[in-house]
């Protein structure tokens, strides 16, 4: 930890970016983009639209463009301008290979900007009621860790609903250290509290 409040933020930042990529890794193109969830929760989609968090909130916002044409990605159109979830899935053409590398290449324009700009520096988040769409870096920089932080704990579920890996990021698992006979007892023992609740439920109905 520093006493520089921009770089324990941007630090956060980093680290969120950093595992969800990890969350994406061994994975063939089509677990990637597999719904687990029935809103369509996929990982790559996920990667996909964090990319256009940061096109949004580091660069549209602030008035610092991204060189680079990005598909999906048309502030110009508004809200309205494009099919709902349109960043919430990856085509067939669009690769994990392309997807990581333009999030990764974002990242470096998302983190010119905050490098660049005071914490009190003020951007337009169109998006965003009137008086707060007249936002500092600060809370820009708050808002977006805590939403690429909320979709890294979707990640998380995800990837261990395809193929049961789980673990906080890529060096540390922070689980405890026991083998799948403990995990099988205690999902049974939270199955039957679940069922000893329901029942309780039912009966102050009845």
């Amino acid at each position: 930890m520093t006493t520089d409040a921009k770089e324990d933020l941007h630090r956060y930042l980093r680290e969120a970016r950093e595992d969800l990529v990890w969350k994406v890794e061994g994975l063939s193109e089509h677990d990637l983009r597999r719904p687990l969830t029935p809103t369509g929760t996929n990982l790559l989609g996920l990667v996909k639209h964090l990319t256009t968090v940061e096109l949004l909130y580091f660069g549209f916002a602030f008035g610092r463009n991204f060189a680079e044409f990005v598909p999906w990605y048309r502030p110009d159109l508004g809200p309205d301008g494009l099919p709902p979830n349109t960043d919430m899935w990856a085509t067939a053409d669009e690769s994990r290979e392309y997807v990581v590398e333009l999030y990764q290449r974002v990242w470096k324009h998302s983190d010119a900007t905050i490098e660049e700009l005071a914490l009190d520096a003020t951007g337009h988040v169109l998006w965003w009621p009137e008086p707060e769409s007249r936002a500092t870096l600060h809370r820009v920089l708050a808002h977006v860790i805590a939403e690429v932080h909320r979709h890294v704990g979707h990640a998380d579920i995800v990837r261990e609903l395809v193929d049961g890996a789980v673990g906080l990021r890529r060096d540390d698992g922070f689980l405890p250290p026991v083998d799948e006979a403990w995990w099988e007892d205690y999902r049974n023992r939270l199955t039957l509290v679940a069922e000893q609740a329901r029942v309780a439920e039912q009966a102050d109905r009845n």
